[in-house]
C-alpha cells in the first residue's frame, strides 16, 4: 500500500478572487432586489399563494437566520399590492336578540362613513326631535287630544253619578278608586242608619249598588279604553311628527346604501326602534324631591345606534398583509372587553375588539408555528377557522367557569385568507406525522435551505447583499476584498468549498461588526484586514472555555501528547459546541487486549456515558476485526477502549478510526505517533466516510500543539471524503506550508495506520497470511496465541503440549 500524499496548502482552504467584482466599494452596487439561492423555496412558495383552495396553506420551514421571515414579507407584499382590497367589517346591535350582534361588511372605506353616519344621525335626532315636542302645534295637538280624552270621561261618570243620585247613591273616591255608596240627605249613610232600615228596603238599596257598581265597572273600563286610545293617539302624533324628522334622514341613508341589502335591513330596524324609543329623544325632565329638591331625568343611552368597526380597509393598499408575532388566542381571533360598574362587569357590542385574523381577513396572515403551539388554545382554534371559513370571537374561557354568566354570541364574519406559519423543520414533521387534519390544511411545504451552490453568479449577488446590508443599516461600504472575503467565510459557515450559506443572518452580524472594526480603525471602508478582525474578535468573545480547556492541557491536567510514541494510544478530537461557539477539543483514546472471550468493550458504553450511535461504532469495530483475523481460529478476545478523562457523554461514530488504531497497536505491540491526531468514521469493509466539523478539529488539534510547541512531526489525519469542507484558518495553512504541521487525508483504515505506525499494514498473499514485519501479521499473531491461550487454559494435559494441540487442530480446520 502506497504512502498516503498529504494535503497541499491550497487544499486547505477555497479563496475568493477579488478580481471577480468589477466594483471600487459596494457604494457602487445596486440593492439586492431578489432572494438568492432559494429557488426551491420560492417555487413553493408562489404555488401555495396562487391557488385559492383553502387547504392549501402554507408552512415555511428552515433554520433560523436563513431569510424566512424577511423573504415571506416581501414576497407577499409584492403580491398583494395587485390585489383587491376587502371589506370593512363591523358589529351593530340586533335589535331583536341583543346578546347577539350582528356583523356587516361594506366596500373598503365605507366603513367609517357609516359610522360617521349613524352618529351624526343621532346626534341629528338629539337635536331636531325635541323641538318638535317643544313646538306649538305640537302641545295645542296633544292638548286637544287630551282633552276630548277628559271630556269623553267626565261624561261617562256624568252620567253615572246622575243614575246614582236617582237611585239614593253617591259616587265616593277612595284610595282604590271610586266607589258607589247609599245616601241620606245627600252625605253617605252611614252603617247605623243602613242597619235601621226595613228589610224590604235593604234590599232595595243592596240590588241598587249592585246594579250601580256593574255600572261602574263597564264606566272604569270604558275610561281605561278611552285613556288607552288617548296614549295610542298620542303616540301616533309623536310618531306623525317625528317621522318628519326621522324620514329625511333615513331616507337618505336609505338612498346611500341601497346596494347593501344586510346594510339596509339593520337601517330598517334603526328607524323602527327609533320610534318605539321615542322617549328617550324627549327632552329631559327633573325629577322632584322632598325639601324642594329636584334631580334630572337619567341621560338615555343611544350605544344601540352605534357602528363598531372593527376592521377598517380605508387606507390599505391592494390585500393585507398580517405579521403576528405574539399569536396569544386574544390577539388572533379578537376578544369581547369588559367594564365594572357597582362592582359587575358589563359589555356590549362595542367592546367586541378585532384580532388578526379579522384584519388579515382577504389577505395573507403570517405566525409564528412555535408561537401558536405555545398559546392555549390556538393551534386548534386556528385549523377550526380554516375549515368553517369563519372567524367567532369567543369567550374561550367560559366553558372552564364554575359559574356561568352571560355574554355576548358576536356574529361569525367569514373570512377568506392564507395562513403562513413559520417554523424549524422538527415542528413541521411532527405535525405532519401525528395530526392527520394538519396534512389537510397545510398542504404546501417552502423548504429553506442553509446553503446554496458556490456559483459565479451566487458570489456577484452575496456582493449585492453586503451592499444592501450597508445602505439599510447605514454601515461603512466593502472594498473588494472585503467583499472575497465575507464570501469565504459564508463558505467556512457552509461548512463546504462548494458551497455558500444561506444564513444570511449570520453574515448579516459579520458585515455590522466588520464595519464597526473598519470605523475603530479610522477607515472609510471596509477591507478584507477588517472583516478579519471581526471575525477573531467574535471567536475571542467566545472562546473562554476552548481556552481554559486548552490551558488544562498545556499543563498537563488534561493529559494530551503531542510527541513521543505509544503502545495502544491515540489523540482522537471531539467537537464541543456550547450553542454560540464550536471548537475542537483533543482527547486520549487508550486501548487494552488481554486473554478473555469478553470481546471489544467500550468502558463509556458500559457505563452508560455513550450515546446510540457510538454504540453502534463499536459493533462495527468487532465486526471488522473479525473480518480480517478471524479466518482460520475464533477471534478469542478481551480487549477494552476508553476515552480517558472524559466526563461529559459522548456520541456519534468519528472516533470510529482511532479506536481501530488504538486497538491493532494493543495487539501488534507498535507504538503511535502522539503527534498525529486521527478523525473518521468507518465502516465495516474499513472505508473511511466523512464526518462532521472537520475545521474545528483540525485547528483545535493544531492549537494545541502551537500550545505545547510545533515540531514538525505533527498532523492530523483525517477521511479524503472531508477535503472538500475543510476552509481552515490562515494560520494552520501557513504552518503547512513551512512544513510546521501536515494534514493526511485517507480513503481506507489501513492507510492512517501506515502513518501513525510508520510500519507497513500489510495484505494477505496467496497463502492467506500477512506478511512477516507488517502491523497485520503481529495483530493475527496475537491473537492466535490468545486463542491458543485460551482454549488451553484450564484443559487437563495429554500427550502433547497445550500449543501442538491447538495447532493440530487449527491444521485440521484448514485442510
Amino acid at each position: 500500500m502506497s504512502m498516503t500524499k498529504p494535503l497541499e496548502p491550497d487544499e486547505l482552504a477555497w479563496r475568493c478572487d477579488s478580481g471577480v467584482f468589477s466594483f471600487t466599494t459596494t457604494d457602487e452596487l445596486t440593492v439586492l432586489g431578489e432572494v438568492i439561492g432559494q429557488e426551491r423555496a420560492l417555487r413553493a412558495l408562489d404555488f401555495g399563494l396562487g391557488l385559492a383552495d383553502n387547504g392549501y396553506n402554507i408552512y415555511v420551514l428552515g433554520e433560523s437566520g436563513t431569510g424566512r421571515s424577511s423573504i415571506i414579507k416581501a414576497r407577499l407584499e409584492e403580491k398583494a399590492k395587485s390585489e383587491q382590497v376587502p371589506d370593512d367589517w363591523f358589529y351593530v346591535h340586533n335589535f331583536v336578540d341583543p346578546d347577539k350582534p350582528n356583523a356587516l361588511s361594506l366596500p373598503p372605506g365605507m366603513g367609517s362613513v357609516i359610522k360617521e353616519d349613524m352618529e351624526d344621525l343621532v346626534e341629528t335626532l338629539k337635536r331636531d326631535i325635541p323641538k318638535v315636542f317643544e313646538s306649538k302645534d305640537y302641545e295645542k295637538h296633544r292638548d286637544e287630544i287630551i282633552e276630548g280624552q277628559q271630556e269623553r270621561t267626565r261624561a261617562l261618570f256624568y252620567r253615572l253619578e246622575k243614575l246614582a243620585i236617582e237611585k239614593g247613591f253617591l259616587l265616593k273616591k277612595t284610595v282604590s278608586g271610586v266607589a258607589v255608596v247609599p245616601a241620606k240627605d245627600g252625605k253617605p249613610m252611614s252603617q247605623k242608619d243602613y242597619e235601621a232600615l226595613p228589610a224590604d228596603k235593604r234590599a232595595e238599596i243592596d240590588e241598587n249598588s249592585r246594579i250601580l257598581q256593574d255600572k261602574l265597572s263597564d264606566v272604569v273600563r270604558e275610561a281605561r279604553n278611552i285613556d288607552k286610545e288617548t296614549k295610542e293617539r298620542i303616540n301616533a302624533l309623536d310618531r306623525e311628527v317625528v317621522q318628519y324628522v326621522v324620514n329625511p334622514l333615513m331616507n337618505e341613508l336609505f338612498e346611500r346604501y341601497k346596494e347593501f341589502e344586510d346594510v339596509i335591513g339593520y337601517l330598517h330596524a334603526v328607524k323602527e326602534d327609533i320610534f318605539r324609543n321615542i322617549d328617550d329623544f324627549r327632552p329631559k325632565e327633573e325629577m322632584p324631591l322632598p325639601f324642594g329638591m329636584k334631580l334630572p331625568k337619567p341621560e338615555p343611552s343611544f350605544e344601540r345606534y352605534k357602528v363598531n368597526l372593527v376592521v377598517s380597509n380605508k387606507d390599505t393598499k391592494g390585500a393585507p398583509v398580517v405579521i403576528e408575532n405574539n399569536p396569544t388566542y386574544h390577539n388572533l381571533f379578537g376578544r369581547i372587553e369588559h367594564k365594572v360598574q357597582y362592582g359587575v362587569a358589563m359589555t356590549d357590542f362595542t367592546m367586541i375588539k378585532a384580532g388578526s385574523i379579522h384584519r388579515a381577513n382577504g389577505g395573507y396572515l403570517v405566525i409564528n408555528a412555535l408561537d401558536v403551539l405555545k398559546n392555549i388554545f390556538v393551534y386548534d382554534s386556528l385549523k377550526r377557522m380554516i375549515k368553517t371559513r369563519e372567524v367567532r370571537i369567543e369567550d374561550i374561557w367560559e366553558q372552564y367557569r364554575v359559574v356561568s354568566t352571560t355574554t355576548l354570541k358576536p356574529g361569525p364574519i367569514p373570512v377568506d385568507i392564507k395562513v403562513i406559519l413559520i417554523g424549524e423543520p422538527i415542528l413541521y414533521y411532527l405535525l405532519y406525522n401525528l395530526d392527520p387534519e394538519y396534512r389537510k390544511l397545510f398542504k404546501v411545504k417552502a423548504d429553506f435551505d442553509n446553503v446554496m451552490d458556490r456559483t459565479a453568479e451566487n458570489i456577484v449577488m452575496y456582493a449585492h447583499f453586503v451592499a444592501s446590508r450597508c445602505r439599510e443599516r447605514r454601515l461603512l461600504p466593502f472594498d473588494r476584498s472585503g467583499v472575497a472575503r465575507v464570501v469565504e467565510y459564508a463558505c467556512r459557515m457552509a461548512g463546504d468549498k462548494e458551497k455558500l450559506t444561506a444564513k444570511f443572518g449570520e453574515v448579516e452580524n459579520l458585515v455590522i461588526e466588520s464595519s464597526y472594526w473598519a470605523g475603530v480603525d479610522g477607515s472609510s471602508v471596509v477591507t478584507d484586514r477588517h472583516v478579519d478582525m471581526a471575525e477573531k474578535e467574535r471567536v475571542y468573545r467566545s472562546s473562554k472555555i476552548e481556552e481554559k480547556l486548552r490551558e488544562l492541557i498545556a499543563e498537563d491536567t488534561l493529559m494530551v501528547s503531542t510527541e513521543g510514541e505509544v503502545v495502544g494510544q491515540v489523540n482522537g478530537i471531539a467537537v464541543l459546541n456550547p450553542g454560540d461557539y464550536a471548537f475542537g477539543k483533543p482527547s486520549r483514546i487508550t486501548a487494552r487486549t488481554f486473554m478473555g472471550d469478553g470481546g471489544v468493550v467500550s468502558i463509556e458504553r458500559e457505563v452508560k456515558m455513550s450515546g446510540r450511535i457510538h454504540n453502534k461504532s463499536q459493533m462495527i469495530l468487532g465486526s471488522f476485526l473479525g473480518d480480517r483475523f478471524a479466518r482460520d481460529f475464533p477471534l478469542t478476545l478481551s480487549a477494552s477502549i476508553c476515552f480517558e478523562q472524559l466526563y461529559e457523554e459522548i456520541e456519534g461514530d468519528s472516533a470510529t478510526c482511532t479506536e481501530v488504531y488504538a486497538l491493532l497497536s494493543s495487539l501488534a505491540g507498535v507504538p503511535i505517533k502522539q503527534g498525529i491526531a486521527v478523525t473518521g468514521s468507518m465502516n465495516q469493509r474499513g472505508e473511511v466516510q466523512p464526518v462532521g466539523g472537520i475545521n474545528e478539529k483540525v485547528e483545535g488539534f493544531f492549537d494545541v500543539c502551537k500550545e505545547k510547541g510545533l515540531t514538525g512531526e505533527q498532523g492530523v489525519i483525517i477521511p479524503k471524503r472531508n477535503v472538500r469542507n475543510l476552509m481552515l484558518k490562515k494560520e494552520v495553512i501557513e504552518a503547512v506550508r513551512d512544513g510546521r504541521f501536515t494534514i493526511y487525508p485517507i480513503e481506507m483504515v489501513d492507510e492512517g495506520l501506515e502513518i501513525l505506525t510508520g510500519m507497513p499494514v500489510g495484505e494477505r498473499g496467496p497463502d492467506g497470511r500477512f506478511p512477516e514485519g507488517t502491523v497485520n501479521h503481529l495483530a493475527e499473531e496475537r491473537l492466535r496465541e490468545l486463542a491458543r491461550s485460551f482454549k488451553a487454559f484450564g484443559r487437563p494435559k495429554r500427550s502433547g503440549t497445550a500449543e501442538e494441540e491447538v495447532d493440530k487442530d487449527e491444521n485440521t480446520k484448514r485442510h
